[in-house]
């Protein structure tokens, strides 16, 4: 007979507790390894694509690894490619931070904004010509000449001009250009005017027939480019002379010079002293009149009654203006009067200070003696100041302008 503890029977069809138990273990094992294979193939193919990128960002000629140092700025059509490397001292990755950081302050605005302007404005090497003189850059035209024998006839081709000096209150010029065959100025031709461009192509052609050899070589070949003026005298850029009996004339010869001052006759229209004061923290430029000499006499009587406008310009709209008190009769006057100009730091690189001398006439209309264009992409002189003025905040900087036209 059996002793033992009784014995636990189940009922028919139903599985036994053993059974339940090792049937529950399996499927939670199973769901755990389906989890952790799913797991560790979405962690994979995270790892597998962040590692493929770091492959792509170190072999592509893009990055920051691979980049040039050396860049190259498109200036406009016509203009030259200019080279800029980063500055002495700074390495690349201070570059890229420079860029890339937020600006947190107004100074850093300015100072980004300044910084710019000096950079981008004509250096002191575009101060010299090419003959390393200390003179203003007028621009360059390139022109053709040739003598037909069988015809008698001497062919005169304008082609082009580059870098010309805006004259326009908009920072453009309309030019075009007149030709002579001196000492002859009665007879001359003149191009089409090209509006608003400083690199102007013409490409017009011009014949003085019936022009005998002998004759043609005691001539001079004279090209004076000028700005158009609808409303006033057009306005003289430069001029380009040269003797013909000093060129091969069998076959068209084509010259590139650069344009010289116009030597119109009128002679000095004399010289203004100006200071400007700028001041990036209350966004304003003043500018102080200080005096003039050597004015143009404009007046029968052998002398002028000036004065001085000041236009402030952004873009090419006028915003305000200014006007200093008339000194009568006198050519040397003294002004000493200040204005001031509200301008943004933003818009500084678009702005323009025009300062025009003028001859107050009583019975007629007001002349013009001379004017000055103040800005960071004017004449050498002229940029010069507003480059001081920049880099001396808060500061007047005074300089002696010539007039011009």
């Amino acid at each position: 007979l059996y002793t033992g503890p009784p014995l636990l029977c189940s009922s028919p069809g139903a599985p036994s507790r053993d059974v339940v138990l090792v049937s529950a273990i399996i499927t939670v094992s199973l769901s755990v390894t389906i989890i952790l294979c799913g797991i560790c193939q979405w962690c994979q193919r995270r790892l597998g694509k962040r590692y493929k990128t770091s492959l792509e960002t170190v072999g592509t000629p893009d990055s920051s690894r691979g980049r040039s140092e050396k860049k190259t700025i498109k200036l406009p059509a016509g203009g030259k490619a200019v080279n800029t490397a980063p500055v002495p001292g700074q390495t690349q990755q201070d570059e890229s931070d420079r860029k890339t950081e937020p600006r947190s302050s107004v100074s850093d605005l300015v100072n980004s904004l300044t910084s710019e302007m000096l950079m981008l404005s004509p250096g002191s090497e575009d101060d010299e010509g090419h003959d390393g003189s200390n003179r203003e850059n007028l621009g360059r035209i390139q022109f053709s000449v040739g003598y037909n024998f069988q015809e008698s006839t001497l062919t005169v081709k304008i082609m082009k001009a580059q870098e010309l000096p805006a004259k326009d209150f908009s920072g453009t010029s309309d030019p075009f250009v007149k030709i002579y065959l001196l000492p002859d100025k009665k007879h001359k031709l003149e191009t089409k005017v090209k509006r608003k461009n400083l690199n102007p192509h013409w490409n017009e052609t011009f014949l003085f027939e019936g022009f005998p050899y002998e004759k043609v070589v005691q001539r001079v070949l004279y090209l004076q480019v000028l700005d158009y003026d609808r409303f006033s005298r057009n306005d003289p850029i430069g001029e380009v002379s040269i003797p013909l009996n000093k060129v091969d004339l069998t076959q068209m010869q084509t010259f590139w010079k650069d344009l010289k001052p116009c030597s119109d006759g009128s002679g000095s229209r004399g010289e203004l002293l100006l200071s400007l004061c700028y001041n990036p923290s209350a966004n304003s430029i003043v500018v102080n009149i200080i005096k003039a000499r050597n004015l143009k006499a404009m007046d029968i009587g052998g002398t002028s009654d000036p004065y001085v406008k000041v236009w402030l310009m952004y873009k090419d709209k006028r915003v305000e203006k200014k006007k200093t008190v008339v000194m009568k009769r006198c050519l040397n006057p003294v002004f000493n009067e200040s204005f001031s100009f509200d301008i943004p730091t933003e818009r500084l690189r678009e702005t323009t200070i025009v300062i025009t001398v003028m001859d107050k006439d009583r019975l007629s209309r007001n002349d013009v003696i001379g004017k000055i264009y103040l800005s960071w992409k004017s004449g050498p002189g002229e940029v010069k100041h507003w480059k001081d003025m920049i880099a001396r905040p808060r500061q007047a900087v005074a300089q002696w302008h010539q007039l011009k036209a």
